[in-house]
């Protein structure tokens, strides 16, 4: 996708019939030329400018991010409310986009625009950046369109959007002080290796006495860390750009994800969220009238885990073939029993889409209640963890001075 650049034009003022020069940032020369009618200019030549060297954008592949939940949601709630308002489609793209702060939303959405001008739907156009705009949010415009209830469908995508930024702020506020912990307590552990073992390391050789295993393999480590050290930072770095790379593989995410729900503290939490998104996002698309079977293709993949995709995936050859929604769920390992027999009831009832608000509202109860249970219980396990690495440094580091007081109280 490209990004906003830096265009040099010659235009005519419509006002005086001067030729006027300048530059002006856009997404392609579509979007330059629509820029300057909207200034009373006529473009007589757009040029993007030449970008090298240190004037150059550097992108590196596997980096870039997705725009976040939360400004879509804001995206969304603005956009329906103008739609809402009855201002025209082309006039409210030009409004979101001139007031947009998230620059890949704004360079999409100044070519969503040009896309519009030149006669495409707006769902095909939206589709086109589908690392700004998640296929969910394209479906629901796709229905919103064909339907006539466009800002209805729009504030839908934003209620869903919106519950979603609150579900990961609530998983970053669970993991973001564990992770703080865990990275100072390594850092520690690195600096007295590198430091004050080779201090009590230089005062043990005075003393001539054999070292007791611990000790030993401490006073090791650390003669060592000049090369180990260096190892271990090119290691996690080759891992860390490989993981950017390769994370959202098919062949990673079939053996990580099912892993990711099997974790002791951490796996229920990700079952509950996996849960929680996949019954929110199907019933939205229900309540908006999108078929079920391309429905359950959508929101299996915004479920963001291989397993709970291959029960969608189950689920949804159940239903194309003309046979039960809920039984399909049941046998999933991934769905708690409830699920199955709450959407069992709404099949029955014809209630489905209301049971699945239901099980979602339920279920991001239960991912608020998880994540303070975790952060109240993983705290006091953090905390004993690093005392007994650390204390256990500091006792390997005093045992020779403890055998040689032993050893004069025996003399």
């Amino acid at each position: 996708m490209s990004l906003i650049e830096e265009y040099t034009y010659r235009a005519i003022d419509a006002r005086g019939g001067a030729v006027v020069k300048g530059t002006i940032e856009a997404a392609s020369e579509n979007a330059v030329a629509s820029k300057l009618r909207a200034q009373g200019l006529t473009p007589l030549e757009v040029a993007l400018t030449s970008k090298t060297g240190l004037n150059r954008e550097i992108t590196i592949p596997g980096f870039e991010k997705n725009v976040k939940a939360d400004t879509l949601a804001v995206f969304a709630k603005q956009m329906a409310g103008l739609i809402n308002a009855g201002l025209p489609l082309m006039r409210t793209l030009a409004i979101l986009t001139e007031q947009a702060e998230d620059k890949k939303l704004q360079a999409a959405l100044l070519q969503v625009h040009a896309a519009v001008e030149q006669g495409q739907a707006l769902s095909q156009a939206l589709a086109a950046h589908e690392r700004v705009f998640p296929p969910l949010m394209v479906s629901m415009v796709r229905v919103g369109e064909s339907g006539g209830f466009l800002g209805q469908a729009l504030t839908s995508v934003a209620a869903t959007y919106k519950n979603e930024a609150e579900l990961q702020n609530k998983i970053k506020s669970a993991t973001t002080y564990p992770l703080i912990v865990l990275v100072i307590a390594i850092l520690g552990v690195i600096g007295m290796v590198t430091f004050i073992v080779p201090v009590f390391a230089g005062m043990f050789t005075t003393l001539g006495s054999e070292l007791p295993l611990p000790t030993q393999i401490l006073v090791n480590l650390s003669n060592n860390m000049i090369w180990i050290l260096p190892v271990l930072i090119l290691v996690f770095v080759v891992f860390f750009f490989w993981w950017q790379k390769n994370k959202h593989t098919e062949k990673v995410r079939r053996v990580v994800d099912p892993w990711k729900l099997k974790l002791p503290v951490f796996g229920p939490l990700a079952t509950k969220i996996a849960v929680a998104r996949f019954s929110r996002g199907l019933s939205m698309m229900l309540k908006a009238g999108v078929p079920l079977v391309q429905a359950l293709s959508i929101v299996g993949e915004a479920s963001n885990n291989f397993k709970v995709e291959s029960a969608v995936r189950a689920v949804q050859e159940s239903v194309t073939q003309g046979k039960s929604f809920s039984t399909p769920l049941a046998k999933a390992e991934v769905f708690p029993p409830m699920v199955a027999q709450m959407a069992s009831v709404g099949e029955e009832s014809g209630t489905l889409p209301e049971m699945l608000a239901s099980i979602a509202d339920f279920y991001e109860g239960e991912v608020e209640t998880a994540t303070e249970q975790l952060t109240a219980s993983i705290e006091p396990i953090l905390i004993v963890g690093i005392g007994i690495l650390i204390g256990g440094m500091v006792v390997s580091l005093y045992m020779p001075i403890f055998s040689i007081y032993g050893e004069l109280g025996n003399q």
